[in-house]
């Protein structure tokens, strides 16, 4: 009895440097794993908020253009249907949007058609050679060496003058570039464009008729 109850002691102090050393290596792997953990959770969220993971502005094909524009649009009293295959946009922000396709006006007059080519909404503010245009949606089109701009009820708002870009490898009926001349855009009609770019937000209300 004397021995088994001394086997029973030695093999219980026997045990506790076991228990001892597994509750420390415990610890250690909490100590160490908390800090990585956190960091870890930092890093996502500071790439979550940071301007990598942010959308970035690109420019949009026709086929990424078409997906968001309706198939006929509204403008000075009847629809027209738009040229899907001839649209572009621009994406500034996740929900800043600007899209541009060209329309099949053979409804309108002779004199309307001539300056109404396309089809223009806008969700952010641009700037178009010293005039701000806001959010909405605008007829435009390329006459001569001019590119008017219109309101829904077909009146002009302003006009401005048109560049040739005679280096352009691939001319189109209509695309959206990337200047090449600085921050922006370039609308282009062939060979003709004119510069864009998303103007800052105003603070109150502001006219598009204005520079």
């Amino acid at each position: 009895m004397l021995q088994h109850a001394l086997l029973k002691q030695y093999d219980a102090t026997d045990k506790r440097p076991i228990m001892l050393r597994k509750l420390l290596h415990s610890v250690l792997l909490l100590a160490v794993a908390i800090p990585a953990l956190n960091a870890a959770s930092q890093t996502g969220s500071s790439d979550k908020n940071s301007p990598v993971a942010a959308t970035e502005t690109k420019v949009m094909t026709a086929a990424e253009a078409a997906k968001l524009l309706p198939n006929t649009v509204f403008f000075r009293g009847q629809s027209a249907p738009i040229q899907a295959r001839n649209s572009s946009g621009v994406q500034f922000t996740k929900d800043s949007l600007l899209l541009v396709a060209l329309v099949d006006t053979a409804g309108y007059s002779s004199a309307l058609q001539e300056k109404y080519q396309a089809y223009l909404i806008t969700e952010s503010p641009i700037d178009i050679a010293g005039h701000r245009l806001v959010p909405g949606a605008y007829g435009c089109g390329f006459v001569a060496d001019n590119f008017v701009v219109m309101d829904i009820g077909g009146h002009d708002l302003f006009t401005v003058s048109s560049a040739k870009d005679v280096d352009l490898r691939r001319p189109t009926p209509l695309q959206i570039l990337p200047s090449t001349d600085g921050p922006g855009y370039r609308l282009y009609s062939g060979r003709n464009y004119i510069k864009f770019s998303q103007a800052a937000a105003a603070t109150g209300q502001m006219s598009y008729l204005h520079p």
